[in-house]
Parts: structure tokens; C-alpha cells; sequence
């Protein structure tokens, strides 16, 4: 069953993203800077995070966020004072060290990181789901077993929400791809783009499993594919 797609967010004001940024600033004055200028131009140029803040707003947790990165869904949740249990996994341990430091100084009492590789397995888990900018870096048959892993770890009340481009030949989803590729050849990424995955296949999975979902573009002024996509078991 599809629902009507919800209206683009905005991204966070200056100041906010600067603030939720400061929480990865090193612990020396000549340290590496790089995850704080990133965590403040993501928060600042892309509406990602308000987008699945407000999805996940009425939600049943707790929250797993999958390929969670830095961690900086745990900072949006808390900045829009949303109370959910979050655990976050992601397969660079640099990123889960940094996810881990920057929780602590920003006093994200109930979030935990662990590093993980998805295209191996995923923990066990009870709750809602996040997966944003993930499902590309997977095996066409791995991301729909992950997809079908993710449906069965919906409670009622509880909602996946994922954020991906999808493959749909357009101008904008070339260009995503060859961004996801820079990002791999500039380091941020420790994985090329495999398979962007269809929104057919989505919509067949969450219809066979109940689920009611919604697809909403979520590029806000950005040149690329993007999309949230939400499933809710109600």
C-alpha cells in the first residue's frame, strides 16, 4: 500500500550544523579537522537528516541505523528531540571511532556504535531501521536479502526508512553514480557502488510483507537521484 510523498525538508541553519559539528572538532589544536568540515557541509547543503528526523518522529525503538557513518543521525535525532534507543553500524572503524567521540562529547547517553560489515551480516535487532546512502554499496541479491532482513525487524509502530538513489536511467542518477565513485577514489568511502536499486523491487517486498510505504524525492537543491523512502508496519 503507497502513501503520498511527504514535501522536501530543508536542510539545518548555519548555525546548528556548525554546533552538531563542533562535537567532532579534535581534542588538539593541529588535530584532523576533516570529519568536523564534513559533518558541517552534509548538515548544511543536504536535507537528509531533517527528512528521516521526521519520519521517525512517531516511531516505535528503538533505532538501528545501518552504514551509520559518522553517527550523525544520533546528533539530528537529539537536536529535534526525538527520544529513540539508537544503535549505529557502519564497516570503517575509523568512522565508529570518531561516531564513538563525538557521541560522547555531545552527551548522546543513548547511542551506541559498532563496526560491522553489511555485505557479511547484520545484528540482531527488534525496532525501527535506518539505512541512508547504503544499498548501493551491495550485490543486487544481498541488498534484497538485507531489505527482507530489515522488513523482519519491524515491530508495529515501527518503520524503515532508507535514503538511496535509485535506478531509474535519469541524468540525475549518473550523476549520483559518479559522485559515489569520486567518493571511493578520494577515500571517503571504502567501497565503489555496485547496484542502485529499483523502486519495483522495493514496493514488492514491503506490499508482500503489509507494509505501507511512501517513495518522496529528497535531493533538496542538490544535482543527484535521491530519495526517502519509508515503510511502516502499522
Amino acid at each position: 500500500m503507497n502513501a503520498m510523498p511527504r514535501p522536501q525538508p530543508r536542510p539545518l541553519s548555519r548555525d546548528t550544523a556548525a554546533r552538531i559539528a563542533s562535537s567532532f572538532l579534535p581534542g588538539t589544536l593541529l588535530g584532523n579537522r576533516y570529519h568536523y568540515y564534513y559533518a558541517r557541509a552534509k548538515l548544511r547543503s543536504d536535507p537528509l537528516y531533517p527528512g528521516v528526523c521526521a519520519a521517525l518522529r512517531d516511531a516505535a525503538g528503538p533505532l538501528l541505523d545501518l552504514g551509520c557513518g559518522i553517527g550523525l543521525l544520533a546528533h539530528a535525532l537529539q537536536h529535534e528531540g526525538i527520544a529513540l534507543r539508537y544503535f549505529g553500524v557502519d564497516n570503517d572503524h575509523r568512522k565508529i571511532a570518531s561516531a564513538r567521540r563525538a557521541a560522547a562529547r555531545a552527551g548522546l547517553v543513548d547511542a551506541g556504535f559498532e563496526a560491522l560489515d553489511l555485505s557479511q551480516a547484520l545484528p540482531p535487532h527488534r525496532g525501527s531501521v535506518a539505512i541512508l546512502d547504503v544499498l548501493q554499496f551491495l550485490q543486487p541479491q544481498r541488498q534484497a536479502e538485507v531489505v527482507d532482513a530489515m522488513v523482519a525487524m519491524l515491530e508495529p509502530g515501527a518503520k524503515l526508512v532508507i535514503r538511496t538513489g535509485l535506478d531509474d536511467g535519469s541524468r540525475r542518477a549518473r550523476i549520483t553514480r559518479t559522485t559515489d565513485v569520486f567518493a571511493r577514489l578520494v577515500g571517503w568511502m571504502n567501497a565503489a557502488p555496485i547496484h542502485y536499486p529499483d523502486a519495483d523491487m522495493l514496493r514488492k517486498r514491503f506490499d508482500a510483507a503489509g507494509l505501507r510505504s511512501e517513495f518522496s524525492p529528497l535531493a533538496g537543491d542538490t544535482p543527484f537521484n535521491n530519495w526517502l523512502v519509508v515503510a511502516t508496519r502499522d
